[in-house]
C-alpha cells in the first residue's frame, strides 16, 4: 500500500475461529467511493493464497500491522448490508458465549440475492410512508404502555383467551403485542416480534393485519425463499420503522430506531438456537436492548425460570392484567368411581368424560396427549409399544366413547391450525393444537403423569407451560379438567400463578448450583483436551467442573458452572482454548502412527448441560 491510501478493516466470512477478528487491508483509488462500512468485500487471504469473502466494518486513516498490506480486491455490492449496531450486537453476543461473530452474522445477515438487490439499489430510496395512530393493548391498563415507552424491560402475563381480529380468532397475547408494537410505530419507531414457530407467527400477522398500516410490517422467516427472506431485510434497511415479525433470527433484524422487542413464550425450545454458538432468542434480546435502549416484553401464560431470576433481580417489571378472572381449572384423579361405563371405554375420569359430555352439546373440545402416533396399530404390528397412550389411541377409544361425534387428530405428522365451532373431540399433542373458533368449551388434559416422568430439568415447567397454553385455548367460563396431576404444578395451574412454580424452581436450583442460578458451560473433546481447559478454569474463582462423562468413542463431555459475575474471563478463556486448538498440530502422534488432534467444542448455556 502507497502511505496516501486509506484502510479498511475487514471482518472475513469464515468458519476458522483464528479469523474471527477484523484484518486490515489498503483501499485502492477505485474503490474509495464506495468502500464504506457495511458493505460485503472481497479480500485476498495471503497464507491461502486464495479470495474470501467478508464485511466491510470500519475505515481507517492508518494501521498499525506491520507490513505491507494487501489491496481490497472487490466491493461485491454498494448495498450497507451490516450495520453497526447488528455489528456491535453479535459482536457483544460472540463474546459472551465464547462463539464467533461470524456465525452469528450469517444468521443476522441472510445470503446475497443479487437480483432482489440489484432491484432494490436501482429503486432508489423509498417514499414516507404514514404512520399509525396509537393502540393501547386490552386487559392492561395505561401502565403497560408507559413502561413500553420508556424502555423498560417486562415481564407480561399474558391474558389466557381467545379475541377475534377481522373474523378471525387469535390469542388474547397476539393482540396484546401487536398494538404495542402499533403504538411503538406511531411514535416514529421500529419493534420486533419474536415467536417459536409459525403457529404464533400466524396469529401475529392477523391480529397486525387488523390495526397496522399496510407496508410497515415485514416478516422474516425461515419458511421464506431466500429471494422473500432477502426482500424483506433490505426493506429493514431503509431507515423507515418498520414492525418485524419472524422466528428467533428476527432478533437480529436491522431496522432503525428500535423502540420494541418482544418475545413470545420465551420458554419454548424453538428459541434455542442450535446452530454454533446456540444463543437464545432471549439473551439475544436482552443485549440489544442494553444497547438500544428499546423496550423489551416477555410476554406468556407462564414464566421461565431465566425470567423469574430477572424480575426478582428487580431487572424486569412483572405486569399483570387487570381485573380477568383465572380460568376454571379442576385437577381429578386418573380414575375415580363414577361408574361410567362410556369413561371407562375412553380410559378417562368419569368427571371428565361427563364435562366432556356436557360441553359437546356447544362446540369443540379439546384433549391434550403427550404424544402422536398410534400405539396400538404398532401392537398389532409386533412393534415395541410405549407406555403413554398417544394421539391416535386416545382419537379411537374416545370415538368410542362418544359416537356421532367428530374426531379430529392434530399432531406433527397431521397439523391443523384452525377448527369450526361445531363440536368435535380434537385429540392434539403438546403445541399441536388448533385454535377452535370461539373457544373450546372443554379442554382435558391427560397424560400429565407421564409428561412429568420426562428427565430434564425443566419438566415441571415445561409441562405447566403445555397446560396453560392449552387452558388459553378455551371458551369463557369452560372447564379445563387436569387429569392425574398433583403438586406444585397443579397448584400453580389451578389458581394461574404459574410465578410461583418458577420462584419455586429457581429457588430449587439456587440451592443445587443449575442454572438458571448459575450460568454453565459444555466442554466436549478427548479426556486430555477436556481435562487440560478444567485445569485452566480452575485458576478462576467461582468456577467448579462436573468430572468429565463418555459421550462417544474417545469422545468425553464435562460441564462447567460459573457465576455470572465470571462469565466474561470464563468466556475468554474457552474462546482461547478453543482458538489453540484449531491452530495446534493437525495430528497428535501414538504408537504406530498418528491420528487427527480431536476437536474442542465448547457452548455456554446450552440446553443439554443438564437435559
Amino acid at each position: 500500500m502507497s502511505a496516501s491510501e486509506p484502510v479498511a478493516r475487514v471482518l472475513i466470512d469464515s468458519a476458522l475461529p483464528q479469523l474471527d477478528r477484523l484484518f486490515d487491508y489498503a483501499v485502492p483509488e477505485r474503490l474509495d467511493a464506495i468502500a464504506v462500512p457495511g458493505v460485503r468485500v472481497k479480500v485476498p487471504l495471503r497464507s491461502a493464497g486464495r479470495i474470501a469473502e467478508g464485511y466491510l466494518v470500519e475505515r481507517a486513516a492508518t494501521s498499525e500491522a506491520k507490513g505491507e498490506l494487501a489491496r481490497l480486491e472487490e466491493v461485491v455490492s454498494e448495498a450497507r448490508v451490516l450495520t453497526p449496531e447488528v455489528r456491535a450486537l453479535t459482536r457483544r453476543l460472540a463474546d459472551r458465549a465464547a462463539g464467533s461473530a461470524n456465525d452469528l452474522v450469517r444468521l443476522a445477515v441472510p445470503r446475497r440475492q443479487v437480483r432482489v438487490e440489484k432491484a432494490w439499489l436501482a429503486a432508489g430510496p423509498v417514499a414516507a410512508l404514514a404512520l399509525p395512530e396509537p393502540v393501547h393493548p386490552s386487559g392492561y391498563g395505561a401502565g403497560l404502555t408507559d413502561a413500553v415507552s420508556r424502555g423498560a424491560r417486562i415481564a407480561l402475563h399474558a391474558v389466557p383467551r381467545l379475541v377475534q381480529a377481522q373474523g378471525t380468532w387469535i390469542g388474547h397475547w397476539a393482540a396484546s403485542l401487536a398494538a404495542l408494537a402499533v403504538t411503538t410505530l406511531a411514535s416514529g419507531r421500529s419493534a420486533i416480534l419474536v415467536v417459536p414457530d409459525y403457529r404464533d407467527q400466524e396469529q401475529l400477522e392477523t391480529a397486525l393485519a387488523a390495526i397496522a398500516p399496510e407496508g410497515h410490517v415485514q416478516r422474516m422467516d425461515a419458511r421464506q425463499s431466500n429471494p422473500d427472506r432477502y426482500r424483506a431485510f433490505l426493506a429493514c434497511l431503509e431507515g423507515a420503522p418498520r414492525i418485524v415479525v419472524g422466528n428467533r433470527s428476527a432478533v437480529y433484524a436491522p431496522v432503525q430506531d428500535l423502540g420494541l422487542i418482544a418475545l413470545w413464550d420465551d420458554g419454548d425450545p424453538l428459541h434455542a438456537e442450535p446452530l454454533s454458538p446456540g444463543v437464545h432468542a432471549r439473551d439475544a434480546a436482552l443485549v440489544r436492548q442494553e444497547q438500544s435502549g428499546c423496550a423489551l416484553v416477555v410476554a406468556g401464560h407462564t414464566r421461565s425460570t431465566e425470567v423469574q431470576r430477572l424480575v426478582e433481580l428487580g431487572w424486569f417489571e412483572a405486569h399483570e392484567p387487570e381485573r380477568h378472572a383465572a380460568p376454571r381449572v379442576i385437577p381429578t384423579a386418573e380414575q375415580d368411581d363414577g361408574g361410567e361405563r362410556m369413561a371407562a371405554i375412553a380410559r378417562i375420569p368419569s368427571s371428565a368424560w361427563r364435562i366432556a359430555r356436557d360441553a359437546l352439546e356447544h362446540g369443540p373440545v379439546l384433549v391434550q396427549v403427550a404424544r402422536p402416533g398410534n400405539s396400538a396399530a404398532a401392537a398389532r404390528r409386533g412393534e415395541p409399544v410405549a407406555v403413554t397412550v398417544d394421539a391416535g389411541r386416545t382419537a379411537e377409544d374416545l370415538g368410542r366413547a362418544f359416537p356421532r361425534t367428530r374426531v379430529i387428530v392434530a399432531d406433527g405428522e397431521r397439523p391443523v391450525q384452525r377448527v369450526d365451532g361445531r363440536p368435535a373431540l380434537v385429540i392434539a399433542t403438546r403445541g399441536a393444537e388448533p385454535i377452535a373458533d370461539g373457544g373450546y368449551r372443554a379442554v382435558l388434559l391427560l397424560d400429565g403423569p407421564r409428561m412429568l416422568s420426562r428427565e430434564s430439568l425443566r419438566v415441571a415447567e415445561d409441562c405447566l407451560r403445555w397446560w396453560s397454553n392449552a387452558v388459553a385455548l378455551a371458551a369463557e367460563h369452560a372447564t379445563t379438567v387436569l387429569v392425574g396431576v398433583g403438586g406444585a404444578p397443579a397448584r400453580a395451574l389451578v389458581t394461574w400463578r404459574q410465578e410461583l412454580l418458577a420462584a419455586s424452581e429457581l429457588e430449587d436450583r439456587r440451592r443445587l448450583r443449575f442454572p438458571p442460578a448459575v450460568r454453565t458451560a459444555t466442554i466436549a473433546s478427548d479426556l486430555p483436551t477436556v481435562r487440560q481447559v478444567l485445569h485452566e478454569l480452575d485458576e478462576l474463582p467461582h468456577v467448579d467442573a462436573l468430572e468429565p462423562e463418555p459421550v462417544d468413542e474417545g469422545r468425553f463431555r464435562a460441564v462447567v458452572r460459573f457465576d455470572y459475575g465470571a462469565g466474561r474471563a470464563v468466556a475468554e478463556h474457552l474462546r482461547a482454548a478453543v482458538i489453540r486448538n484449531a491452530t495446534g498440530r493437525r495430528s497428535v502422534a501414538r504408537e504406530g502412527g498418528s491420528r487427527p488432534r480431536a476437536r474442542l467444542q465448547v457452548r455456554l448455556d446450552g440446553p443439554e448441560a443438564f437435559g
